[in-house]
């Protein structure tokens, strides 16, 4: 399946602490938030958008409701120097979707999860491009010398 629209500007990326997301626990403190930003608004952004769009489960009517909702204004992306990696928080529709009337066209568990789970990929695909395509730094973390060598 695909989902055939136009990807929307990048997120302005938040100074949050990653650790305050329940989803997320990143060691360090540098998170260069700057650096990804600009990545995003230099391609990155437009092109995960496009890898995701061509694979996507979401289908136009979900996509509308997300832009609706602002969600994707909410991702943050962040630099996790302890694991070598770009992480991230997806934006999602709360549990209590149904009691807080959120958007008129939100009426099943399967638009919510459809939202929910394609925002996630879509953050997985965009933290995947910005490590292969863009960052050329090095993790400045350094593993203790008493690790075990599991190569053996």
């Amino acid at each position: 399946m695909s989902l055939d629209v136009d990807p929307p500007a990048p997120p302005e990326l938040a100074a949050v602490d990653p650790n305050e997301y329940e989803d997320a626990e990143v060691s360090g403190g540098e998170y260069r938030r700057d650096e990804l930003g600009s990545f995003l608004r230099e391609g990155a952004w437009e092109e995960a958008f496009a890898e995701w769009a061509a694979g996507s489960d979401m289908d136009e009517e979900d996509w509308r409701i997300a832009l609706d909702l602002d969600l994707v204004s909410r991702f943050d992306f962040f630099w996790d120097d302890f694991a070598d990696r770009v992480g991230y928080h997806a934006p999602g529709l709360p549990e209590d979707w149904k009691e807080r009337d959120l958007h008129p066209d939100l009426d099943s568990w399967g638009t919510v999860s459809a939202i929910n789970a394609g925002l996630t990929e879509l953050g997985q695909i965009v933290c995947e491009t910005l490590k292969a395509e863009y960052i050329d730094w090095e993790a400045d973390f350094d593993a203790p010398d008493d690790l075990p060598d599991f190569d053996e």
